[in-house]
């Protein structure tokens, strides 16, 4: 038996595009991940399935199919719209069903920022709202690397029953995403101040990178400076970096380093937070270290070794 999107957003058959929107407005904000982070797995479930449901009956073409020949027709790919929209419909002989991305429908809704882009700017156009109020997150790289869960306390100003201003402590739980950049927003709709006369602002948490001792972020790759002496520049190292995740990788250098010469790791940088199961690369430069001082003998020794070779 088929899903039921209908009994998913609590919609009756008849339901117009307008109760659709609500619907999904209503239970995807209930069942964000982000916002459960007691029950992630449960809430990732549910969210999809609104996302999926949404997407179905928010589309003429996927909702007709679907009142007719449930779920399993439509994604059987075997049926087109009975009656296309007009005449330049380019369906065919059947309808191939692809699911849009949960994120990408929930962003549409509640304006969800990323990196400083304004992925939709419908949520600001909806209304007079207060004041958005934006603070730092300042987060790790191992954060940022594997990703992580706050609870962040935050006080607001709320109005009671009166309308009278209120101040309102309350705890959110925010789920930092791997491969997270610095600059990318968060943002909690109506979880800022509420002034009278206007709804409640937006809150937004925009991610900031904490230095770290060892590696340097740009972009999807990580820099690493490695200093070494002169003898391993010429003769060969073997390396152990101890990764963000907490690994230890072995990097062989086996060829002559020059000052300021690097080596590239690959697939050992940030996660690319858009492309699961893809990093950046791990950039090592090297920084040589000459002695101070030789002595005759040594120097004399170095004339012999390298003269033939220069």
């Amino acid at each position: 038996m088929g899903v039921d999107y209908y009994n998913i957003l609590k919609l009756s058959r008849n339901a117009t595009e307008e109760d659709v929107k609500k619907s999904y407005k209503r239970l995807a904000m209930k069942w964000h991940p982000d916002k459960n982070a007691v029950n992630t797995k449960e809430a990732e479930a549910k969210f999809k399935q609104i996302s999926e449901s949404y997407d179905v009956l928010s589309d003429p073409d996927k909702r007709q199919i679907y009142d007719l020949y449930g779920e399993e027709g439509l994604k059987s790919g075997l049926y087109p719209p009975p009656s296309p929209k007009d005449k330049d419909s380019t369906y065919g002989g059947a309808f191939k069903f692809s699911p849009r991305d949960a994120e990408d429908i929930f962003e549409e809704f509640f304006g969800v920022l990323d990196g400083g882009r304004v992925r939709n700017s419908a949520a600001a156009a909806a209304g007079r709202k207060a004041a958005v109020v934006e603070t730092k997150l300042p987060c790790t790289l191992e954060e940022l690397y594997k990703g992580s869960k706050r609870k962040m306390q935050i006080s607001r100003i709320d109005l009671d029953v009166s309308g009278k201003p209120i101040t309102v402590e309350e705890v959110l739980s925010i789920h930092i995403k791997p491969g997270w950049k610095k600059g990318t927003r968060i943002t909690f709709p109506e979880k800022g101040n509420h002034e009278p006369g206007s709804a409640a602002g937006d809150l937004i948490f925009i991610v900031d990178e904490k230095p770290h001792p060892t590696f340097k972020r740009n972009c999807n790759d990580l820099i690493m400076n490695q200093r070494i002496s002169l003898l391993d520049a010429l003769t060969g190292k073997n390396l152990s970096v101890t990764t963000l995740d907490g690994r230890d990788i072995a990097v062989s250098v086996s060829e002559i380093v020059k000052p300021g010469q690097e080596i590239v790791v690959e697939n050992e940088g940030m996660p690319i937070s858009k492309e699961p199961g893809k990093n950046g690369d791990l950039r090592i430069k090297f920084d040589v270290k000459f002695p101070s001082r030789l002595s005759a003998e040594q120097k004399s020794d170095l004339r012999r070794v390298l003269g033939k070779s220069m």
